[in-house]
């Protein structure tokens, strides 16, 4: 059976509880950090794991933290979240039933960058979640863990909530960090960077809820250990999130590096009917889906990529062949037209003209020439937005045109939806 590490606390009563953390090991890392180990030591160490963001983009934990500045100079981390990706809710998870895992986290990722004050951002519509992060800071104030001179070690910080207002933008750290100053939420121009200038101007580390809650494993076991989980490249377990036409609907605690295969036959109990596989998704909707012949890819950062994919949030989404592709996609995009934060053009644009069209389709009022506006517009995106969020608005529509192009052509020959025949 293979060892639950993050989510190992999931299944205990009142797992949510400082007590309940501190029976199970909780915060013997942040001791051990503090009273073992110099700053440079746990970057080292942390570094020496191979632990990649969470998050969405991948970048190794130990580089970011590498590049906050030395010295006595005003520093911050910032806990993101927000999880707003489609089909995501691991974030979600953690922070409901084990926030400590992810303070412990903080506490020692905040230590080894030199910051004195750390903000949690979460997604307003988290209300269970808010309260959890909540009593779980005020806990973990009262045991010591928190506050100043941090188990007699010198080391003070301060932690503190802020809700967000639901904005799927926020979840991109510059715009996250311009709803924490109070601003609407758009990206910055980077660089400067976060650990530059980042918050209030200050250098600023920008972590995932996930990506935390792996450093106090990597603290108590070491980073050989954590490296020895998963592929040489993409280290460590991963929570994923299946969601769709499968039998068990949700999260999973694996190794980097599982068959998708696996995951959705073995751990996922199945498809939900007797219909066949048509697409998944793989890491969230912004990510390019596979067909039912891509089943053997393995889910980490490095093979995705090969397949013309990516991991992203490992948010895996699964539709059966009596899904209208052209649906998903219109659907999809109606999601990243709301949400655009409207601040550069072929954003707010193409997105609004991309969604109009799929939206004529999908009523059966499709036009010849409307598959080539699509490529048209997508392409037009793609690399030329202010933040990432053009790329990821593409994604469903070019990955969509390119496997299942058929749909998009029968819908507008035929005037209907070839699933309702």
């Amino acid at each position: 059976m293979l060892e639950k590490i993050l989510t190992r606390n999931f299944g205990l009563p009142r797992s949510e509880t400082i007590d309940v953390y501190m029976e199970n090991g909780g915060y013997q890392a942040l001791a051990k950090a503090l009273r073992e180990h110099t700053p440079e030591q746990l970057i080292e160490m942390v570094t020496a794991s191979g632990l990649r963001g969470r998050g969405g983009a991948g970048f190794p934990a130990g580089r970011k933290w590498g590049f906050m500045p030395k010295g006595d100079v005003e520093k911050y981390v910032c806990v993101n979240t927000d999880e707003g990706e489609p089909g995501t809710f691991k974030d979600r998870a953690l922070v409901e039933k084990d926030p400590h895992q992810i303070i412990e986290g903080v506490i020692i990722a905040s230590y080894a960058v030199g910051a004195q004050r750390a903000f949690v951002y979460i997604r307003g519509e988290f209300f269970l979640g808010v309260k959890r992060w909540i009593k779980a800071i005020d806990d973990a104030y009262a045991k010591g863990f928190l506050g100043q001179n941090i188990l007699g070690s010198g080391y003070s910080l301060d932690l503190s909530v802020h809700r967000g207002a639901g904005a799927y933008i926020c979840g991109e750290e510059t715009a996250l960090i311009e709803s924490l100053e109070g601003k609407r939420g758009e990206p910055r121009k980077k660089p400067p960077y976060p650990a530059s200038v980042g918050l209030w101007g200050k250098p600023t580390l920008v972590h995932n809820v996930e990506t935390l809650a792996n450093i106090p494993h990597i603290v108590n076991r070491g980073p050989e250990w954590y490296a020895d989980i998963g592929t040489p490249k993409s280290t460590g377990p991963k929570i994923f999130c299946v969601s769709g036409h499968v039998r068990n609907r949700d999260i999973f605690e694996l190794p980097l590096g599982v068959p998708l295969r696996e995951l959705l036959f073995e751990h996922a109990g199945g498809m939900s009917s007797d219909r066949r596989l048509k697409a998944v998704i793989p890491g969230g909707a912004s990510t390019p889906m596979l067909t039912a012949d891509q089943l053997d890819v393995t889910l980490d950062f490095e093979s995705l990529e090969a397949a013309g994919t990516m991991l992203g949030t490992g948010a895996v989404v699964v539709m059966d062949e009596g899904t209208c592709m052209v649906d998903v996609t219109r659907r999809l995009m109606r999601f990243f037209r709301h949400e655009s934060c409207g601040r550069c053009t072929p954003c707010r644009t193409g997105t609004t003209r991309m969604s109009a069209i799929l939206e004529r389709i999908e009523r059966g009022e499709g036009q010849p020439g409307d598959i080539e506006r699509l490529e048209v517009l997508a392409n037009g995106l793609r690399g030329v937005t202010f933040c990432p969020m053009g790329d990821a608005a593409v994604n469903p529509v070019l990955s969509s045109l390119k496997h299942f192009r058929d749909e998009f052509e029968y819908h507008i020959e035929h005037q209907r939806c070839p699933m309702a025949a």
